[in-house]
C-alpha cells in the first residue's frame, strides 16, 4: 500500500526518470515525495593514460516532481537544472564542466528536458528490500533498468549503474583519447515521501 507507492517512488527518483503517459487512474490515491528533503547523485569518473590529471565529477539532479500509489510510480527530473558540484575545481572550470554536461555533447537539454522514471513492477526482497524495474527515459531514448531500494515506509536509498551509450550519450574524451569519462555513471539516490 503505502509502503509499496513509497518504494516505488524513491526507485523511480533514483532512476531519474522513465517516460510515456500517466500511468495513475482517477480512482487511484497518490502520494507524493518531498522533493526539497529528496535528492539523486550522479557520480562520473575518469580513465585513461592522463586520467590523474582530470577530476571525478559529482552531480546534483533536483527532482522536480514525483508520485506514487499502490501499483505505480513517477518521476520526473528537469534535464537542464542538473548541477556540477565538484568541491575541488575553480568556478571557472566548473562552469565549462557544467556547459558542457548541458549542452549537445552530453545531455542536450535544449532537445531532452525532462528525465523520466516509471515503474513497471516491484519485488520484495526482504524486509525493507525490494527490487524495481521499470522504463528510464533520458536522452531520448527509454530503456528498462532495474534497482534494488532499502527503506522504512518514509524514507528510501537505492543506488544504480547506469552505461551513458545505452542513451545514446558518447562519453567526453579530451586530449586525444588520454582523458575519457567512464561510460558507466553512478547514480544514487535518497527519496523522502510527504507526510
Amino acid at each position: 500500500m503505502v509502503q509499496y507507492s513509497k518504494l516505488n517512488l524513491m526507485i523511480l527518483m533514483i532512476l531519474t526518470a522513465a517516460g510515456g503517459s500517466n500511468s495513475f487512474s482517477a480512482s487511484e490515491a497518490s502520494h507524493s515525495i518531498d522533493t526539497k528533503r529528496s535528492s539523486i547523485t550522479v557520480r562520473v569518473s575518469k580513465s585513461g593514460l592522463f586520467s590523474t590529471f582530470a577530476h571525478n565529477h559529482i552531480i546534483r539532479a533536483p527532482i522536480r516532481q514525483g508520485k506514487a500509489s499502490d501499483t505505480a510510480v513517477e518521476l520526473v527530473v528537469e534535464s537542464g537544472k542538473m548541477t556540477v558540484i565538484d568541491p575541488e575545481i575553480s568556478d571557472k572550470d566548473r562552469s565549462e564542466i557544467q556547459s558542457t554536461m548541458l549542452g549537445p555533447e552530453v545531455l542536450d537539454t535544449k532537445r531532452f528536458q525532462e528525465i523520466r522514471f516509471r515503474s513497471t513492477s516491484m519485488k520484495q526482497l526482504s524486509k525493507g528490500k525490494w527490487q524495481v524495474q521499470g522504463e528510464l527515459n533520458l536522452h531520448g531514448e527509454t530503456k528498462p533498468e532495474t534497482i534494488e531500494v532499502s527503506g522504512d515506509g518514509s524514507h528510501y536509498r537505492g543506488k544504480v549503474i547506469l552505461k551513458q551509450t545505452r542513451f545514446g550519450i558518447k562519453p567526453i574524451s579530451k586530449a586525444g583519447g588520454t582523458i575519457t569519462v567512464k561510460d558507466e555513471v553512478e547514480v544514487e539516490f535518497e527519496i523522502v515521501m510527504d507526510k
